[in-house]
């Protein structure tokens, strides 16, 4: 097991590619099991998450090869079991349910794993894939679906569920009918899963907004797919250069999907700006201290709310991050603490009183982006911190750590005692 050990206090400048989103290439890679024909695609991030996406591809019957940052995907016989063993480790592993009911009629799906940031049930999916006319139960952590063939049908979510929405695009773009999706989910990597799917020969329209048509097809072909940039990674960058008084230029930034954060960002003194095919970061003068809900896409995402805490812990004045996604995600507040950061928590929200100056001290991550924040305070803070329990971080940031050298930090990846 690695930690992270960073010296803080240097401004970084310079520039960062941004690299392919985790949050698309899993489902999209899921969706992989759907086409007869091979699949290439391009801008595939190197993380733990897609290594453990590509064995379970490989147990279900798909062979794959990843060689940079591009994946090629055959399926030669699907299996309809999807082992604890591998999904315990990622949520996402569930979104293999949808297509294998689809192909096979049959699933044997883990339930699933992932960060411990809450309960995120899977409920939506079965109840809406059972409007389409599957079965399920439960048994020995196991969720054992059958159907005949998926007929379309109306559905409304009760609440916009991105893994809902993703495996009901897949399971319905093979469904007999036409499928209606209400409520769905807009985020932009949903809508990616979308055009991929069409690219395959699949019939959706109105993705990006709540309401998603699927006319199902009979087969869905092989087609060569660039996944979107990753906005989570690109707003965690946007937040590198404020807090260490530096700046950044970002390329392939998903600019136009970071609505939300940028509005925050510009709230609190940061001057950020899209400029031809790059994005300019930086900090001018002092910060001040915002008010922020995390919502669904295009509310301010739940995943950028840790980095922003972050920054807030050195602004002037005092904020609010309000928690309405996860119940459980504000575990790094703690952590925040112990480098300086005045955080008080009441339910589910977090008042931020910004200080001086943050002092670097041992921490520990855990969750994907709880280990994001812990770097950018660490980036930040006066001499030495160490993150441990960096595997988190590994899920969800391509070579964090050598993108931030290369820009001036100082840090390196060291094996635990």
């Amino acid at each position: 097991m690695d930690k992270l050990i960073i010296e803080g206090g240097v401004p970084l400048k310079g520039t960062i590619r941004v690299s392919g989103s985790k949050n698309a290439a899993l489902p999209i890679l899921m969706a992989c099991l759907l086409a007869e024909t091979p699949v290439r695609l391009d801008n595939v991030p190197r993380l733990r998450d897609i290594r453990t996406t590509l064995k379970l591809l490989n147990i279900l019957g798909c062979e794959t090869e990843f060689e940079d940052n591009t994946v090629r995907s055959q399926v030669v016989g699907l299996k309809p079991e999807a082992p604890y063993e591998l999904v315990k480790t990622m949520r996402a592993s569930v979104l293999c349910l949808g297509p294998l009911l689809a192909l096979l009629g049959e699933a044997r799906v883990a339930l699933p794993g992932g960060c411990a940031i809450g309960a995120r049930p899977v409920d939506l999916h079965l109840k809406a894939l059972e409007r389409m006319g599957a079965t399920f139960e439960l048994t020995s952590g196991y969720i054992l679906g059958r159907c005949g063939k998926l007929q379309g049908a109306h559905i409304t979510f009760d609440f916009p569920t991105v893994g809902g929405t993703e495996n009901l695009l897949m399971a319905a773009s093979l469904a007999q009918g036409e499928t209606i999706l209400e409520n769905a989910a807009r985020e932009p990597e949903v809508a990616d899963l979308a055009d991929f799917l069409n690219a395959c020969g699949a019939k959706i329209s109105g993705q990006g907004t709540s309401v998603i048509r699927i006319q199902g097809v009979s087969r869905l072909t092989g087609c060569d797919y660039r996944v979107m940039p990753d906005r989570i990674e690109a707003g965690t960058y946007l937040c590198a250069a404020p807090i260490t008084h530096g700046e950044l230029e970002l390329l392939e930034c998903p600019f136009q999907e970071l609505d939300a954060l940028v509005y925050k960002l510009r709230e609190m003194g940061v001057w950020v700006q899209e400029e031809g095919d790059r994005v300019i970061v930086r900090r001018d003068g002092d910060l001040v201290g915002v008010d922020v809900t995390t919502q669904p896409h295009p509310g301010f995402p739940t995943d950028m709310q840790a980095q922003l805490m972050a920054l807030m812990c050195l602004a002037k004045g005092a904020g609010s991050i309000q928690e309405k996604i996860f119940e459980n995600r504000f575990m790094h507040v703690l952590e925040l603490v112990r480098l300086g950061a005045n955080i008080k928590l009441k339910d589910r929200t977090a008042m931020v009183r910004g200080v001086p100056k943050l002092v670097g001290a041992p921490v520990m991550a855990s969750d994907l982006r709880a280990s994001a924040s812990l770097v950018l305070a660490g980036l930040a803070a006066e001499g030495v911190t160490e993150v441990q329990r960096i595997y988190h971080l590994d899920r969800g940031y391509e070579n964090i750590e050598a993108k931030l050298s290369a820009v001036g930090a100082r840090i390196r990846r060291v094996p635990e005692e």
